[in-house]
């Protein structure tokens, strides 16, 4: 276990507790919140966390985290450093004619991010936990049943893991999962369904219902993200 892993002791039973959302997008975020504030503060300091940041640099969307954080001297510094790495490690002097040019692009896919690669990290982690509860704690695997929700990212993400871990223990906890998402999932399409027969002019001064929100809902359903509007 890493030094740093201290600052992502988080109690599952805390995050399964409200029963408001998804858990896992809930745990998630807390990892989230917690890496950002740890790299923006105490491991400015950490030669190995800097190193690691310098190599792995982050996404648009932890970028702008950070920069809503309105710590612009850590971030500035965090910059610098991986400028400088970037400067040394990802460019070569090709000939005059080429002049410089970038390194082989990486694979197509998710942008390296150390906050992305650090949650990914530990959520797999704490995932591997959860399992282990479910399996042996009667009152956690109530909690977990009475959730109102797990978004489509999530669920798929949980059905692996214990199809995984667990092999033919699986069929339990997969089913029990994939019902409280196909659950929402439901609702939901009828609640979209619902806003889209609202702008027939046949239906004018109708009740919208639940409806008027299907949109977001849906975006964060399909996505795991709360879409953001200004």
């Amino acid at each position: 276990m890493l030094m740093r892993d201290s600052i992502y002791t988080i109690p599952l039973n805390e995050v399964f507790e409200p029963k408001d959302g998804c858990p896992i997008c809930r745990l998630r975020n807390i990892l989230e919140e917690r890496c950002l504030t740890y790299i923006m503060g105490a491991a400015m300091m950490e030669p190995d966390v800097r190193i690691q940041t310098n190599q792995a640099g982050f996404c648009l969307a932890h970028f702008q985290r950070m920069l809503q954080a309105k710590n612009r001297l850590s971030l500035a510094l965090m910059l610098e450093s991986r400028l400088a790495y970037v400067a040394q490690h990802e460019m070569d002097q090709a000939g005059q004619k080429s002049g410089w040019r970038k390194k082989a692009p990486a694979p197509a896919g998710k942008p390296s991010c150390f906050v992305c690669q650090e949650v990914d990290r530990v959520l797999n982690r704490m995932i591997d936990t959860l399992l282990h509860m479910w399996q042996t704690d009667e009152n956690f695997r109530a909690l977990y049943g009475q959730q109102p929700v797990i978004c489509l990212e999530h669920c798929q993400q949980l059905v692996a893991a214990a199809n995984g871990k667990l092999g033919k223990k699986a069929a339990p906890f997969v089913t029990q999962t994939r019902q409280i998402t196909q659950t929402y999932l439901t609702q939901l399409q009828e609640d979209v369904t619902h806003f889209c027969r609202m702008y027939d002019y046949r239906n004018q001064g109708k009740d919208w219902g639940n409806s008027r929100d299907s949109i977001e809902r849906a975006i964060w359903f399909l996505t795991s993200r709360e879409p953001e509007i200004e």
